[in-house]
């Protein structure tokens, strides 16, 4: 019973919207490249500009990455049997990785549309959106997972042990 209770305040949490990492990642990711732009550029912040040089870009939530700590987030807690203090430093530790690299990125594609146009800009940022992100994401969580040597499957290893469960019910 007591692996029940725990599988479902972990699928509670699963229900975490994903604004709430808009929320909490959108300021830290503006501020953040400003620091990160303002060593090599002009830049102004007005609401969720940057300002670079004259040239306005946008930091929309898709610029924030709310998806990609979504998506990790997700992982986190639909694999069985982390240590609350696992779970907490995977999603720390997880949650720093993806930001780095959102601010790496962020400051190479302004780096790009100042010094090669915005062609380049444009080129690389697909790139990032349609393959780059997706595969970071899921070898940080590979990272992580070796890491702290978690063996068992996203949501397959909680289907597999409520399955046993169940059957052992039966068989009695």
């Amino acid at each position: 019973m007591k692996y029940l209770k725990r599988l479902a305040i972990r699928l509670i949490l699963c229900f975490a919207p994903i604004s709430w990492f808009s929320f909490i990642f959108t300021p830290l990711t503006v501020y953040g490249s400003y620091i990160i732009l303002l060593s090599f550029f002009d830049v102004i912040i007005r609401d969720s500009f940057l300002i670079v040089n004259g040239f306005p870009f946008k930091i929309v939530e898709a610029c924030v990455a709310s998806a990609a700590y979504y998506l990790l987030w997700l992982l986190c807690f639909l694999t069985k049997d982390i240590s609350v203090k696992v779970r907490f430093k995977i999603i720390v530790y997880g949650f720093l990785l993806i930001f780095g690299m959102n601010l790496f990125r962020i400051g190479l594609l302004v780096f790009l549309a100042m010094k090669y146009g915005f062609y380049w800009f444009s080129l690389v940022h697909l790139t990032f959106w349609y393959i780059v992100t997706g595969v970071y994401v899921a070898l940080v969580w590979i990272f992580l997972v070796r890491y702290y040597n978690i063996k068992n499957v996203p949501m397959y290893s909680d289907v597999k042990t409520i399955y046993r469960m169940g059957f052992k019910k039966r068989k009695s």
